[in-house]
């Protein structure tokens, strides 16, 4: 009888991953799983498991713990991957959201091993914003009363639920378990609800400072307060979030993350310029961006720290439609973005601008293919730590592309 070893190609990828992930530093997730003796043990599954599973599953475009539990059941990638353990799809969707920020610091380290190795120059990057659906749905969105009235509701049902349980002491562990499992999901109803009435106060703030009468129609979401109806590419308007990618644009690597719950790029260009050049000790020659980066108080911000910014210059058909030059100097600008202007004008910039779509929005479509359309998951904790497994996965296939890894 063959064995799992025997049955899976040599050139798979499922041993790839595996190769690459055991070059990974585990430690912090490790530390997670030691046991002590004032603390009792269980059975823990080695980390480069979750990782390599999780990996595997985000390649092949799974985008749920459910289904990658069903595959780790009847795939020989996967039970190769899994060896003797057996997982349950819980462990799996724990797993895959909590660790955040060892997701975050392996793509910080792999980005660092390529610039060391000098096939990330880090010389031009390129950023974007890919609006990902929420697990929310648009009818989930109330106003203040609706979520006050729900709030005073699920309150009233946690209440009931403990009552019930401190009454009941002789229930079989069958129905305990169940009993608690209710219990955990109206705790969790009953906090993100409050988390949506405090939101909604932060939300009606700022829409009535922008126009006033607009923060009395603020709407929430119930089921994940984080999500925010932005414009989508298709026209329409959904629960949303805006995933932030800088882009390296000599080797196509993603060299930085970010989720927000804002449906506009405007703003996001200077924070993910600082947050690439305090990570990798450099400042990029130039970043390209589309216009709606390029504010004035960004472009001030990214030039005076050394960083030529390329873009459309923002309402520049606007000018022109009144007779004025776009690349001329505007009343009140600053000399940054009077130089940003005068820059634009040049040919040598125009078409190292039409270079942007190739390495900006390149992760973007990859990622969507890989099934990065809506969120399954809720919250911006757990949205981003999804969004870097995308990213981890991405920087993967272009590793073994530059030849960073044995293909």
């Amino acid at each position: 009888m063959l064995s799992l070893e025997d049955m899976l190609p040599r050139d798979h990828r499922a041993r790839i991953v595996w190769s690459f992930v055991k070059t990974l530093d585990l430690e912090p997730l490790y530390e997670k799983i030691v046991v002590t003796k004032s603390t009792v043990g269980r059975n823990s599954i080695a980390p480069e498991i979750l990782v390599s599973l999780w990996l595997l599953a985000t390649l092949d475009g799974i985008g749920t713990a459910r289904e990658l539990g069903r595959r780790c059941e009847t795939d020989i990638a996967y039970l190769w991957t899994l060896g003797n353990v057996t997982v349950n799809y819980h462990t799996l969707s724990d797993f895959r959201v909590e660790n955040g920020a060892f997701l975050e610091k392996t793509l910080v380290d792999t980005v660092a091993s390529l610039v060391a190795q000098g096939l990330v120059p880090l010389e031009t990057i390129a950023q974007d914003g890919m609006r990902v659906r929420a697990s929310a749905g648009s009818s989930s969105f109330r106003r203040k009363p609706t979520l006050e009235s729900l709030q005073q509701q699920a309150q009233a049902h946690v209440d009931r639920l403990k009552k019930e349980s401190e009454n009941e002491s002789d229930r079989s562990d069958g129905d305990a378990r169940r009993q608690a499992a209710v219990e955990r999901a109206s705790r969790e109803r009953q906090e993100r609800l409050d988390e949506a009435l405090r939101q909604f106060e932060e939300l009606s703030k700022q829409r009535e400072s922008r126009r006033k009468g607009d923060g009395e129609k603020t709407r929430v979401s119930t089921t994940d307060p984080d999500a925010r109806n932005m414009k989508m590419a298709n026209g329409g308007f959904d629960p949303a979030f805006n995933v932030q990618f800088a882009t390296d644009a000599d080797s196509r690597v993603i060299v930085a993350v970010d989720v927000i719950n804002s449906g506009t790029d405007s703003g996001q260009m200077a924070p993910m310029h600082e947050k690439v050049c305090s990570t990798y000790d450099k400042t990029p020659k130039t970043q390209l961006v589309d216009s709606a980066y390029a504010t004035k108080g960004d472009v001030k911000t990214v030039e005076s720290k050394g960083t030529e910014v390329v873009s459309t210059i923002p309402r520049g058909s606007v000018l022109e439609s009144k007779g004025k030059d776009p690349h001329a100097q505007q009343p009140g600008e600053s000399d940054e973005y009077t130089a940003f202007r005068a820059r634009m004008a040049k040919e040598e910039y125009k078409e190292l601008y039409k270079t942007r779509p190739s390495v900006a929005e390149f992760p973007n479509a990859d990622c969507r293919n890989r099934n990065l359309r809506q969120f399954k998951v809720r919250g911006l904790v757990k949205v981003k730590a999804v969004a870097l497994w995308h990213a981890v996965a991405f920087n993967f296939t272009r590793m073994v592309n530059l030849g960073a890894l044995a293909s």
